[in-house]
């Protein structure tokens, strides 16, 4: 069974071979990591995926990209329609494309065909609202129907990436599973051990679950809107002593909304606010990124100062000469703490509310994973609220995918036993 861990920005897919050895996909050029997502070639009509379709945008090809399609999971966006090279497509079918394309790679590399498919998703799709969360996993269980595969079955991201967790652990251990993946943020406590492995029923080992939705591409926004938008024009007081309008900045800090600061009507509205600036150099960098359709890269680029930032503790620059030659954003490890401080003090608090729900004093370890695990004021915060238990990192993109691959094997064993 095929362990998919669909992701707000990678996906990455396992299985667990007949011998019991793991094999993570290579999905992407080698690599088991595959962007999420799509680029519609408007030159030759070709679809690519993954890395393939940032560079063909990045590159500057005519066409339409298409990333973080999971953030549309659950909202009423999933049934509407866009225009794909002149003609309309629904949201769910460009979700259908990217499961087929997935399908694909994973027989490619694996040699034969997988019709099963174990499906990871998050605790909450969609916060405080269990209709919409209910169809959110419905949507995605259709994609991958629809892709090929026979049998679908789900299990929490944070209590796979405990399956994956229970690999290292020599005795019974009670862990918090901290995921923070691009959207959500979701924890679990749950007991593991050597002995638990091959049970079918593990409910009673899940001793809480909890989740947030923030996740990665909220950081990126944020530290967007801090410092690569200001010089744009955010925050910006015009000759009226009125602030430049923030709608197009906001747009082009959240990835699945960039696109639609390049219609036209986006251009002309942002082509009349040009009395609206004192400094109309700033509104002249706004017409270029609108023009040049860069604001992915942008984003891109300050999500890479992030990482860089946050594994180095030392500051690094946001290249923004996409923009203007020689133009860049200084972030700094305290600019990083202080822009993020409040939406980690939400992750934080999820955390201690899911220990809190288990009944437990303390878990004995917490495991880290997720593609925004690695951020250190995240870190420096948990240490912090639990400064006995054992800090344990995962793969921050694999470890999912791989728990969900040991979570299918056993079921399919117990379903053939």
């Amino acid at each position: 069974m095929l362990g998919i861990d669909f992701g707000t920005s990678n996906t990455v897919a396992a299985l667990v071979r007949a011998d019991g050895s793991l094999d993570t996909i290579a999905l992407d050029a080698g690599k088991p990591t595959l962007p999420t997502a799509l680029f519609f070639s408007h030159e030759d009509q070709h679809t690519s995926f993954g890395t393939a379709a940032m560079q063909a945008y990045l590159a500057g090809t005519d066409g339409r990209l298409m990333r973080s399609i999971k953030s549309l999971l659950g909202s009423s966006l999933m049934d509407e329609k866009t225009v794909v090279n002149g003609q309309l497509m629904g949201f769910s079918d460009i979700l259908g494309l990217f499961f087929k394309e997935l399908k694909k790679r994973s027989e490619a590399h694996l040699g034969h065909a997988v019709q099963h498919a174990m499906l990871g998703r998050p605790v909450h799709f969609v916060d405080g609202n269990p209709a919409r969360d209910a169809l959110a996993q419905a949507t995605l269980e259709q994609a991958a129907r629809a892709a090929g595969f026979d049998e679908v079955q789900f299990q929490l991201e944070p209590i796979a990436a405990a399956f994956d967790f229970e690999r290292r652990v020599t005795q019974d251990t009670t862990v918090l599973v901290v995921d923070i993946g691009g959207g959500t943020s979701d924890f679990t406590v749950v007991r593991v051990g050597p002995g638990r492995q091959a049970l079918g029923d593990r409910s009673r080992d899940i001793l809480a679950t909890t989740g947030v939705h923030i996740g990665g591409t909220d950081f990126d926004q944020i530290l967007n809107l801090r410092h690569a938008m200001p010089l744009l024009g955010l925050g910006h007081t015009g000759p009226s002593g009125r602030e430049v309008p923030s709608g197009v900045f906001f747009d082009l800090s959240t990835w699945h909304l960039i696109h639609q600061s390049y219609s036209r009507k986006s251009l002309a509205q942002a082509a009349d606010l040009r009395d609206a600036y004192t400094d109309r150099r700033m509104h002249q960098r706004l017409l270029q990124v609108l023009q040049h359709r860069v604001g992915h890269h942008i984003l891109a680029n300050v999500e890479a100062a992030k990482i860089a930032c946050s594994l180095s503790a030392a500051p690094a620059d946001i290249d923004l000469d996409c923009i203007e030659r020689g133009l860049d954003a200084r972030l700094t490890p305290e600019d990083l703490a202080q822009a993020l401080q409040a939406q980690l003090a939400r992750v934080v608090q999820c955390a201690q509310e899911c220990v809190e729900l288990a009944g437990v004093e303390r878990p004995d370890a917490v495991y880290l994973t997720g593609g925004s695990s690695a951020l250190a004021p995240l870190q420096q915060a948990l240490q912090a609220l639990f400064p006995q238990s054992r800090m344990v990192v995962g793969d921050r993109f694999s470890s999912v995918a791989a728990g969900l691959a040991y979570a299918g094997s056993v079921a399919r064993e117990l379903a053939t036993a």
